[in-house]
């Protein structure tokens, strides 16, 4: 029988390694803290080793769980980069002053308006904000195009979201820019009369392409990632985008920054570098992430609609910030 005393030593040394596992005398070339899907990461990863030898540790969590632990960690913690999903919790870091600059490099590769405005982050890949229906239970014609019709008391029983997911987030921050606070605030309450809440956007996706919901705000590459997984035959859902100029009308990007707490910080600089070379925009091109490269001159999976006829014109980063207002408001309504 294992006795307390055993359990309690085992328990000390796995965190004893886990510490040391995040130091600078690591035997990793790196250690990125990881929001972005795996998917994703994974590919980078891949190539950015095969090219320079540097081995990346990966740690992989909710990007707000790793925003969230990055402050607490502040400028002891183990990580050199931070690769996120979406772009308000590197902003909230950066108002904490736990970036460093991004190297210039970076940020000359990719259109200004993807990246910080203060030069504390790159953006690497983006996704477009879209509605999934199901074909059997709406013709296209029934599908908004417009955020607020979500809203609307026809499709009471109809809806499925996902509130605590960040790609749900820069939605009601584009609401409350272009409408207010109150109108985002009625929009979330028809929402809750309306709607299935779900844990994440996959499953919104899965759940409106099988039919339990008729239809749902999600990013593009969900769609389109459910369709690699189950085939074509099995897809009974498809995308409908949202007008231009639209509140829905967004391009989410996703981004990377180099840590004030990087102990490897030449390799965190040609890491982030790498994101946005040709040879990483190609990675995530040829990936199964279906997301759109930022570096011109990259195209998209062939089975994207290129960038170009789509013209997102919606808010940029830097006007999404850092979403604390929308927080605020699903907080109050509990959606959080």
């Amino acid at each position: 029988m294992r006795g307390p005393r055993v359990t309690a030593l085992a328990t000390v040394l796995a965190a004893l390694v886990a510490a040391l596992g995040g130091c600078g005398g690591s035997s990793a070339g790196l250690v990125l803290y990881n929001g972005q899907h795996e998917q994703t990461t994974a590919a980078i990863v891949t190539a950015f080793e095969r090219k320079t030898g540097i081995k990346v540790q990966v740690r992989s969590a909710d990007e707000a769980t790793l925003g969230d632990q990055l402050i607490q960690e502040g400028t002891a913690s183990p990580a050199d980069v931070f690769y996120t999903e979406n772009t308000p919790v590197l902003e909230a870091l950066a108002r904490r002053a736990l970036l460093r600059a991004a190297p210039p490099e970076a940020l000359a590769s990719v259109p200004s308006r993807y990246s910080s405005r203060q030069g504390l982050w790159v953006g690497v890949s983006g996704r477009i904000a879209a509605m999934v229906y199901n074909t059997s239970r709406l013709h296209a014609s029934q599908v908004p195009d417009r955020l607020v019709e979500l809203a609307a008391p026809r499709f009471k029983g109809m809806l499925g979201f996902a509130p605590t997911e960040t790609d749900f987030q820069p939605l009601v921050t584009s609401l409350i820019h272009y409408e207010g606070v109150a109108a985002a605030e009625r929009w979330l309450r028809g929402l809750q009369r309306n709607g299935t809440i779900y844990p994440d956007n996959e499953t919104v996706t899965a759940q409106v392409n099988n039919g339990e919901s008729a239809l749902g705000p999600i990013n593009h590459y969900y769609w389109f990632r459910l369709r690699a997984s189950l085939g074509a035959g099995e897809m009974h859902s498809a995308l409908r985008y949202f007008r231009p100029g639209d509140p829905g009308d967004l391009l989410d990007v996703s981004g990377a920054a180099v840590l004030r707490s990087a102990h490897h910080v030449q390799n965190a600089e040609r890491f982030v570098r790498f994101l946005v070379s040709r040879e990483g925009q190609e990675a995530i091109a040829r990936s199964t992430s279906f997301e759109y490269p930022l570096r011109p001159g990259v195209p998209p999976s062939s089975q994207l609609t290129p960038l170009r006829e789509l013209r997102p014109l919606g808010l940029t980063p830097a006007e999404l910030g850092t979403g604390a207002q929308a927080l605020a408001l699903e907080q109050k309504l509990g959606l959080l």
